[in-house]
């Protein structure tokens, strides 16, 4: 083991859509940030939509959340649980969608762990993070693709409203339908992009790719830096920081604190997943949703629990492998010659999103070899709601003039919740300022924030809870670090 006297005033450990802002606003404010990321560190140049090679290189290997009981829930499989494993995290496959959290669910996370915040709490920070990134209402490009307009015709149809949706994706947007492997245009703003590539050169922020944490150094009830190990070199090394920003997403910031020996039981606890499924309708002429931005649109009328629970984003079939790979009907998962006909007419199928609210029934856990284990257990409510939101998909694309649907299994990117936020630490695993309940100077900054999972697109979310994290810790509050008196800079 290297050990280092290597000291920054933040070691901050993820760089995704709460790690990469969280380090890029402290670094814009004059703090020494060293940026921690267990993938490799790639640009638009290595976005060539190369599907399969995405997969091993930026993504995390794909991870299952298994159901926890043989009930009803068990019939659906387990869910396929998706990261970005690069410098950007997941916020560079993502589909930049950018919505902000209602009322309606704050007040669920009020509930859940007394954590009190308002809208008019986070106002500001979502108007930061939009000023940033460039967010804007795609009311100019949304519907130009016949696919796109084809799914048009079908929600007008049943009486749904499809509308443009809000995304940190600027004009460059050639709507090629790349954004899971990577944009190769940079038209897409990722944590990558913006808040790291433009404080990397300024000499506040330290940035490591291919370093994986393994525990947060803890002394006195303090956490005072980080063990990590160097895939370059082989080596592990300690080095030494006034905090810790935990930011690794829902999925493996448990798993850190857990092997850190943080003990609070609602770790890994209330892991919300907002389960997604593809429904696909096949139509007689080319629809080449594959080279379309693949979310351009969204319905939100059945968004709250009490009229329905679900949202729908449109339009999509995937890439082939994607597509492919967890294909339905009738009769089950797809194989043999029905699978390779479907996979034929690829050009010919339209594609809609399903999201469905769910209730946090989910976890994460180490087993007795330190293996990580995932489960959900969706209770009947959640499964009317999934059952719900493909049953309205198949009467758009029907009404749209589809002729076969099929579906997709179980699948998300949308893990959140695995280590509250609340006044309550019995309920909650970090305080309203995201330090944790039992170490001083230990913080989280990621979707484990969540205390319920958001009907939309959490990433806005991560982003302005995570800008407000930097704030709270350049201005001195906790006692940290002292406190700078710097603006933040907007580009």
């Amino acid at each position: 083991m290297s050990s280092s006297d290597e000291r920054f005033e933040v070691i901050v450990v993820g760089s995704g859509a709460g790690g990469g802002v969280v380090a890029g606003e402290l670094a814009e404010r004059g703090r020494s940030v060293l940026l921690l990321e267990a993938g490799g560190h790639y640009t638009a140049a290595d976005f060539t939509r190369w599907e399969s090679r995405a997969g091993h290189d930026f993504w995390w290997p794909i991870r299952f959340a298994f159901p926890a009981s043989d009930g009803p829930a068990a019939a659906l499989g387990p869910v396929t649980l998706i990261g970005g494993r690069c410098v950007g995290g997941s916020t560079v496959i993502n589909t930049k969608v950018a919505l902000r959290a209602s009322h309606r669910e704050l007040d669920k996370w009020h509930a859940a762990t007394g954590v009190g915040l308002t809208r008019e709490d986070l106002d500001p920070y979502y108007e930061r993070v939009e000023r940033y990134l460039g967010v804007r209402e795609r009311t100019d490009d949304w519907d130009l693709k016949p696919c796109v307009q084809t799914a048009k015709r079908g929600f007008a149809a049943v009486g749904a409203n499809l509308e443009p949706t809000r995304a940190y994706t600027d004009h460059n947007c050639m709507q090629c339908g790349s954004c899971l492997q990577g944009c190769p245009t940079n038209a897409g703003k990722s944590t990558l992009n913006t808040y790291i590539h433009r404080n990397w050169l300024g000499g506040h922020l330290t940035l490591r790719p291919n370093s994986l944490v393994r525990r947060v150094m803890i002394e006195n009830g303090e956490a005072t830096g980080v063990e990590y190990l160097d895939a370059a070199t082989g080596e592990t090394r300690l080095v030494h920081a006034d905090a810790v920003v935990v930011a690794c997403g829902s999925l493996s910031t448990p798993q850190l604190l857990m092997r850190s020996g943080v003990e609070n039981p609602n770790i890994g606890k209330h892991l919300g997943l907002h389960p997604a499924q593809f429904v696909f309708g096949l139509f007689d002429e080319p629809q080449d949703a594959h080279m379309v931005a693949p979310i351009s649109s969204h319905c939100f009328d059945f968004a709250a629990d009490e009229d329905g629970g679900f949202a729908v984003e449109a339009v999509t079939v995937q890439d082939p492998i994607g597509f492919t790979v967890s294909l339905c009907d009738e009769n089950g998962p797809m194989w043999g010659e029905p699978l390779v006909a479907a996979a034929r007419k690829y050009r010919r199928w339209v594609g809609l999103l399903n999201m469905a609210n769910d209730d946090n029934h989910a976890g994460v856990e180490l087993d007795e070899t330190g293996r990580e284990r995932f489960s959900c257990d969706f209770q009947p409510a959640e499964l009317d709601r999934i059952n719900a939101a493909r049953a309205f998909s198949t009467r758009v694309l029907e009404a749209a003039g589809a002729s076969q649907i099929l579906w997709s299994g179980l699948a998300t990117t949308h893990m959140q919740g695995s280590c509250r936020m609340g006044a309550d630490p019995s309920r909650s695993v970090v305080d309203r300022d995201c330090q944790s309940h039992e170490v001083a100077r230990l913080y989280v900054g990621d979707s484990s924030l969540h205390a319920r999972t958001l009907s939309v697109n959490p990433s806005l979310t991560i982003m302005a809870l995570a800008t407000r994290l930097a704030e709270h810790l350049d201005s001195g509050a906790g006692g940290q670090l002292r406190a700078s008196g710097r603006e933040q800079l907007v580009a």
